[in-house]
């Protein structure tokens, strides 16, 4: 029996070791945005600090709704996860 499909006959077997390995693989990505948009918020303050003030909002304004967005994504794939790992106990 070739590799793949011994793998793939493992994981038909195991259908919540699946659903565990997706959830894990979305709660990487959720965090992993979480972390990069508060490190990314932190050095736009200070970077926004050297600017005059008249771009300064401007800037101001995009960066926020850029994080708000890195922030829902990075809450939406969390929430998958969750969802994900509470089913997977109940297959």
């Amino acid at each position: 029996m070739f590799p793949l499909q011994a793998a793939w006959l493992y994981y038909l077997e195991n259908p919540a070791l699946v659903l565990n390995g997706l959830a894990l693989f979305f709660a990487i990505n959720g965090s992993w945005l979480w972390i990069a948009t508060q490190l990314r918020s932190s050095l736009g303050r200070q970077r926004l600090a050297t600017l005059p003030a008249s771009t300064s909002d401007l800037n101001l304004q995009r960066d926020q709704r850029i994080n708000r967005l890195f922030y829902s994504v990075g809450t939406v794939c969390l929430t998958m996860a969750l969802t994900l790992s509470m089913i997977s106990t109940q297959v």
